[in-house]
């Protein structure tokens, strides 16, 4: 399958698949998990970030497990919407990932801003610690980014 555009990646998906949202960073990779059909997204968990391999493995099995039809992946833009070095940091990772999983769709989505909502969403309505925003802000970002795309589906 490899990496699709978002048009490709949509116009593959059924009503009643599911996905898994990421957020790739340089020390973890946040997912969340979501659903076509119902049109929302989770957080799951955050995968602290060791060596490619047990990575992908991990994701693997994520994939296995919520029967997932393909991965939307955040797509660090800069604010003007250029790409930027995040951009091929996360491109980079994503290719050794996919030669461990060759079968899975991957779609890279817009995800300015969504690390800021997350940290927004923790400190102003639920009044987070530093401490506990740290513990679960990237899984609440690959939300966001899965949250997006669902909601322009």
């Amino acid at each position: 399958m490899g990496i699709l555009s978002e048009e490709e990646f949509r116009k593959g998906l059924k009503s009643d698949d599911r996905l898994l949202g990421l957020d790739v960073g340089t020390k973890t990779i946040g997912i969340a998990f979501g659903s076509v059909m119902a049109g929302f997204a989770s957080p799951l968990q955050v995968i602290q970030r060791t060596k490619i391999a047990k990575d992908a493995e991990i994701l693997k099995k994520l994939i296995a497990e919520y029967n997932a039809a393909g991965l939307v992946v955040g797509w660090p833009l800069n604010i003007d919407g250029t790409v930027g070095a995040r951009c091929q940091g996360v491109r980079d990772v994503m290719l050794e990932i996919m030669k461990y999983i060759p079968d899975i769709a991957v779609v890279f989505y817009d995800e300015r801003f969504s690390t800021k909502k997350a940290e927004h969403f923790m400190i102003d309505e639920v009044d987070l610690s530093r401490k506990k925003r740290g513990q679960i802000v990237d899984k609440m970002a690959a939300q966001i980014i899965l949250q997006d795309f669902l909601d322009g589906y």
